[in-house]
């Protein structure tokens, strides 16, 4: 099973996560089409266990991270490699972090593994001093943000991610400061 997610990815890059096709996946691992449904019960479980596969890779990414004793470093050093692994595959990207997929939601158990991704990041971004869950969700919104202006305006360069270190003192800095005047 995991050659063929491995092949599927293959071709999303190639063709785009919503060009991948099952006869064109059977195609590439040399079975025929029904031969898939021994594995995937439909396209969408396929897309499941991608979804499932690109959190594993990213959990396992933001594992080795050595995130420094300084809070503010800890967080730069953890949304540098979040945003990086999200910049380094369109295609996984998409799937991770959008809806591409008409009628795709993942699984509860492949949903759990991306609520493993974020409880990582808000325990870092706590211990920076974001409290409220609106910081947070600004937080989110804004490295979502960067990562879609990468992706559209510069794929492959660095115009927009150049910033990351910039945004997120200016959001630490915006949050310590309205924490002080409560």
């Amino acid at each position: 099973m995991a050659t063929i997610v491995a092949t599927a990815w293959d071709l999303a890059r190639q063709h785009g996560i919503g060009g991948l096709s099952l006869h064109g996946l059977a195609r590439e691992i040399g079975m025929r089409q029904p031969s898939l449904y021994g594995y995937f019960e439909s396209k969408h479980a396929l897309y499941d266990a991608m979804f499932a596969d690109g959190n594993r890779q990213l959990l396992a990414r933001l594992v080795a991270v050595r995130l420094p004793d300084d809070p503010r470093a800890a967080v730069k050093a953890f949304m540098d490699a979040f945003v990086r692994f999200a910049l380094e595959d369109q295609a996984r990207c998409s799937l991770l972090f959008q809806r591409p997929i008409p009628g795709f939601e993942p699984s509860p158990e492949s949903y759990a593994l991306a609520e493993v991704v974020l409880e990582r990041a808000v325990d870092v971004l706590r211990a920076a001093g974001l409290e409220s869950q609106g910081d947070i969700d600004c937080f989110t919104a804004m490295i979502g943000g960067l990562v879609d202006a990468q992706l559209s305006n510069d794929p492959g360069g660095d115009r927009w991610i150049r910033h990351l270190d910039r945004l997120i003192d200016m959001h630490l800095d915006d949050a310590e400061r309205r924490s002080t005047r409560r």
